[in-house]
C-alpha cells in the first residue's frame, strides 16, 4: 500500500503546476469588462486568441497553414456578409501559449479563443464553449514506425510519453496510472515538453526517435502524419474519454456567441484543407536522431574541443554540440556554399570578424563559431528582459542568417503588437510570413538537438 501510495506521489509531482492544478484564472475583481458583437462591430476589430502552435495558428509567406486560420478568416467574411449597418471589422490574430488563452480571455486582451486542439474549460468560470468545431475526437498514442507496437494502454507500463504544454492527455493518463498502480504496474512516465515545443515539435520528435511516443487528438495526428510519414498513428490505443473542439467566449458577449454558433454549424471545412500543409512542409520536420552509436562516436571525438570552447565563451557545450549535429552531422570535413566549413559550418567572413583566420583545423573552426556566437549574443541580444532560452534562440537565428536582419524581425513583431523578447511562436511568425521557414526550422531543429542531448548529459560527460 505505501509502495503504492509513493508511485501516486511520484507521478503527480511530474505533472508541472499548470497541469496539476489547471492554469490560473482571473477572479471576478481581476476580470476586465468583456465586448459584445456591437462594440466589436463599432471598434472595426474582432480579437481572437489563437494557439500559437504552427498547427493552429501558422501562417507561411501568405500561405495560411494553421487550421484555425481557415476557419477564423470565413467566420470574418461571415460577420461582414451580417453586418446591417455595412460596416466592415477585421481579426487581430494573438498568439498566445496554449494553457494562457483562457486566462487571458478573462483579463480582457481577446474577445474569442480559437485553440485549435481540445482544451478543458474549468468549472464554474465565467466562459463558455462554442457550438462543437469537431465531436468525440479521440486521444490516441502516436509512435514511431520502427518501435514495438503495443497492443494495449496497459503495456506501456514503465514506458515514457511525452506531452506538450497545456495537452488535456494529462488527466486521461493520470487515470491511466492510477489504474496500472491498482494493478501493482509501474506508472507510464510523463515527459512534458519544452515551453518552445508545440504539438507539431513533440511529433516530430516522436518520428525520430527522441521521444518515444506522445498522445494527441486524432484529427492532429492524421494531418502530421502526412508530412511526418514515418509516425505510426495507434488508432486502437485512445486515452479514456473523447472530447469535442469548440472556440471560446466570455458568458455574457451573448450575441458574438449567437452568431458563433450561427456560423458553425453552417461551416464545412474545405477538402484540400491541408494542401498547403504539405506543399510547405513536406520537406522540413525532418530532425533526425542524433544520439545513435556512430552520432555518439563522433560526438565523442570532437567533445574535447566543444566542451574547452563553450566553457571559454559561456556556453553550455551541449547547444555547440546541437549546432554542430545540425551543421555538418559532427564532420569535421564537411564543406557547404558560401565558403562554410569544417564541424560549425564557419564562413571565412564569420571567422574574421573576430580574428580567427584558421578555419580549416577543427580546434580553429570550433574557437571561431564559438567566438562569433558570443560575439552575436554580447553586442545584440544582452538584454536582461530576455530570458536564456530566447536569447539562445535569437543567437541561433543571427548565425544562420545574421543579428541585424533578426533585429528587423524584432522590430516588425513589435510593431504587430507581438512579443520582441520571445522568438518561438511570436517574432518566428513574422520570419515565417516574410521569409519562409528556412530561419524557423534552423532554429526548431537545433533547438530539438539541444534538448536531446540535455535528456543524456549524464551519459555524455565523463
Amino acid at each position: 500500500m505505501l509502495r503504492a501510495l509513493l508511485l501516486l506521489c511520484l507521478v503527480w509531482l511530474s505533472w508541472p503546476v499548470a497541469a496539476r492544478v489547471g492554469s490560473a484564472l482571473p477572479g471576478p475583481a481581476n476580470m476586465a469588462a468583456s465586448r459584445d458583437l456591437a462594440s466589436i462591430r463599432s471598434s472595426g476589430e474582432l480579437r481572437v486568441l489563437v494557439n500559437q502552435s504552427r498547427n493552429s495558428s501558422g501562417q507561411v509567406k501568405g500561405q495560411a497553414i494553421g487550421i484555425e486560420y481557415q476557419r477564423l478568416r470565413a467566420f470574418e467574411q461571415y460577420l461582414n456578409r451580417t453586418a446591417g449597418d455595412g460596416r466592415r471589422l477585421s481579426l487581430k490574430i494573438i498568439p498566445k501559449a496554449k494553457d494562457q488563452l483562457l486566462a487571458a480571455l478573462l483579463r480582457g486582451e481577446g474577445d474569442l479563443v480559437a485553440p485549435g486542439e481540445l482544451l478543458s474549460k474549468p468549472p464554474g468560470s465565467q466562459l463558455r464553449a462554442s457550438a462543437p468545431l469537431r465531436r468525440d475526437v479521440p486521444l490516441i498514442i502516436v509512435s514511431r514506425q520502427a518501435d514495438r507496437r503495443y497492443q494495449s494502454l496497459e503495456q506501456m507500463s514503465g514506458r515514457s510519453l511525452a506531452l506538450p504544454r497545456g495537452s488535456v492527455a494529462a488527466e486521461s493518463l493520470r487515470l491511466l496510472n492510477q489504474n496500472l498502480i491498482e494493478q501493482k504496474r509501474s506508472p507510464v512516465v510523463l515527459e512534458w515538453g519544452d515551453a518552445s515545443l508545440a504539438v507539431e515539435d513533440v511529433l516530430e520528435m516522436v518520428q525520430a526517435g527522441i521521444f518515444s511516443m506522445t498522445a494527441v487528438e486524432l484529427p492532429i495526428a492524421e494531418r502530421w502524419a502526412k508530412v511526418m510519414p514515418r509516425l505510426r498513428l495507434e488508432r486502437h490505443l485512445q486515452l479514456a474519454g473523447e472530447g469535442a473542439m469548440h472556440w471560446y467566449l466570455r458568458r455574457d458577449a451573448t450575441m458574438l456567441g449567437a452568431s458563433v454558433d450561427r456560423f458553425i454549424k453552417g461551416y464545412r471545412e474545405p477538402a484540400d484543407q491541408d494542401v498547403a500543409l504539405q506543399r510547405v512542409y513536406r520537406r522540413l520536420y525532418r530532425v533526425q536522431y542524433p544520439l545513435g552509436r556512430v552520432e555518439r562516436q563522433r560526438l565523442e571525438k570532437v567533445r574535447p574541443v566543444l566542451q574547452r570552447h563553450a566553457q571559454q565563451q559561456g556556453f553550455d557545450w551541449l547547444l555547440l554540440a546541437a549546432l554542430a549535429f545540425k551543421e555538418s552531422t559532427l564532420n569535421p570535413a564537411a564543406r557547404g556554399a558560401s565558403g562554410a566549413t569544417g564541424l560549425m559550418q564557419v564562413t571565412p567572413g564569420a571567422a574574421r570578424s573576430v580574428g580567427v583566420s584558421d578555419i580549416a583545423s577543427l580546434e580553429g573552426n570550433v574557437l571561431a563559431a564559438s567566438k562569433y556566437l558570443a560575439m552575436i549574443r554580447r553586442n545584440f541580444f544582452n538584454s536582461p528582459q530576455l530570458d536564456e532560452r530566447e536569447r539562445l534562440a535569437f543567437v541561433l537565428a543571427g548565425y544562420n542568417m545574421g543579428p541585424q536582419r533578426v533585429q528587423s524581425l524584432r522590430a516588425e513583431a513589435r510593431r504587430r503588437g507581438l512579443n520582441p523578447n520571445q522568438w518561438y511562436f511570436q517574432v518566428e511568425r513574422v520570419a515565417m510570413e516574410q521569409m519562409g521557414m528556412g530561419v524557423v526550422s534552423y532554429v526548431n531543429s537545433v533547438n530539438k538537438y539541444h534538448l536531446a542531448y540535455q535528456r543524456e548529459r549524464y551519459l555524455l560527460e565523463p
